[in-house]
């Protein structure tokens, strides 16, 4: 059923807005007719992300939604009015899209709406695992620790993330400047020896010249070549099959894919074990935790499992079949299961994985810096060598 919103005025001249859901615009002044309203202006709703009025904006940050989920439970905490907290909010907001967005969820919960429904209408903000948590604390009386939770999963995969960024920045200039430099040296300074050799070169010099003319020849269709490659790969990758591979590629990477495994575990793992803290039932914690791996092969193997415990079987067998998660990790929720602590055992593993997959990046991006070197030193010393070596050998035929 299609959402208008509208800007309405009561009997007294307060202004009011909301979200309502009806087949039409004039289905919309009924209702607000029986509420004694007088429309002022009615259109259709375009949630965010889109090019309406709500859609406009930079993106929400992970950080600024972890700010106003704490907010939000310390109001309600302190005994204030939930429309009044999102009232509060919306004023409190600096960023322009977010305060757009509050707004609207304000607008929907005065108009009748639960606060997890009025949060699903911005599926780009609110995913479905922070819609699946509010709604199960909502209906289960403790909102207030649920927001609590989900400020802090958001705080630590933001700091998860910037620790991953931060660490990337320096290899990544490593990269930048070694490129920009060969190709410099290609283009510029390799072309200028080529007259002062004659006759036959040596295969280091034949193929460093062969590789600057080529880019001073051919730089145009290079860059064309280049750019389509690019895009194709992009597209291919957009694709089931493509993102399915690029899944099982980034798990083979050497070191890497060690990394990359541990982080989507303890995504799973802290998520899976917040749901079910706040009163998710397991099948649907793990249909939306899944999602929180950020790899599709992890997700499918979750998705598996949890099938095969809609069966009746303990989640810790499928997962163990998978191979995908660590004996020791296995264990533990196969303890947990048994004792019925699988949520407290969940955010229990997930802290002990990411303090080790901590160590795993600070040892990947360490590993990285030196390789970085490395490969520049190797590109400059071959450029010196195929250089150098016609040079040498003109010299010893002068002898």
């Amino acid at each position: 059923m299609p959402t208008f919103e509208y800007i309405a005025k009561d009997a007294a001249g307060t202004e009011q807005t909301g979200l309502i859901q009806a087949e039409s615009e004039p289905a919309v002044m009924r209702v607000l007719g029986e509420k004694r309203l007088y429309p002022v202006r009615i259109a259709p709703h375009r949630a965010a992300g889109g090019r309406g009025r709500l859609g406009l904006g930079r993106a929400v940050t992970m950080r600024q939604l972890s700010a106003v989920y704490g907010q939000m439970s310390d109001l309600l905490r302190s005994g204030v009015p939930i429309l009044r907290s999102l009232d509060i909010l919306c004023r409190a907001c600096t960023s322009g899209k977010l305060k757009e967005i509050m707004t609207d969820v304000k607008g929907g919960v005065s108009a009748g709406e639960t606060l997890a429904d009025a949060l699903a209408k911005h599926p780009a903000v609110f995913t479905k695992l922070h819609v699946a948590m509010v709604r199960a604390g909502e209906h289960a009386g403790f909102l207030e620790d649920v927001l609590t939770n989900l400020a802090t999963f958001l705080e630590r995969q933001d700091e998860l993330r910037s620790k991953v960024r931060g660490a990337m920045i320096y290899p990544v200039i490593l990269a930048v400047v070694g490129v920009t430099a060969v190709t410099g040296i290609l283009l510029f300074l390799v072309p200028k020896f080529r007259n002062f050799f004659t006759g036959d070169l040596p295969l280091p010099s034949r193929i460093l010249f062969g590789l600057s003319d080529a880019l001073t020849q051919y730089a145009p269709l290079a860059l064309g070549m280049v750019f389509l490659v690019v895009l194709s790969l992009l597209a291919y990758l957009r694709s089931q099959r493509g993102r399915m591979l690029w899944a099982v590629w980034k798990l083979r990477i050497p070191l890497v894919g060690q990394a990359i495994r541990m982080v989507a575990i303890t995504r799973f793992c802290r998520v899976f074990g917040t749901l079910l803290a706040n009163g998710v039932p397991i099948i649907q914690a793990l249909d939306i935790s899944k999602d929180a791996t950020g790899n599709d092969i992890i997700a499918g193997a979750i998705d598996q499992a949890r099938e095969n415990v809609r069966g009746g079987e303990p989640l810790a067998e499928p997962l163990r079949r998978s191979g995908f998660f660590p004996p020791e990790i296995i264990e533990i929720i196969a303890v947990g299961e048994e004792s019925n602590q699988l949520e407290k055992v969940l955010v229990q593993v997930a802290d002990t994985v990411e303090r080790r997959t901590n160590r795993q990046v600070d040892l990947v991006v360490r590993m990285i810096e030196p390789l970085m070197l490395l490969f520049m030193a190797g590109g400059i010393g071959f450029i010196a060598f195929g250089l150098l070596q016609p040079i040498f050998t003109m010299a010893q035929r002068l002898k």
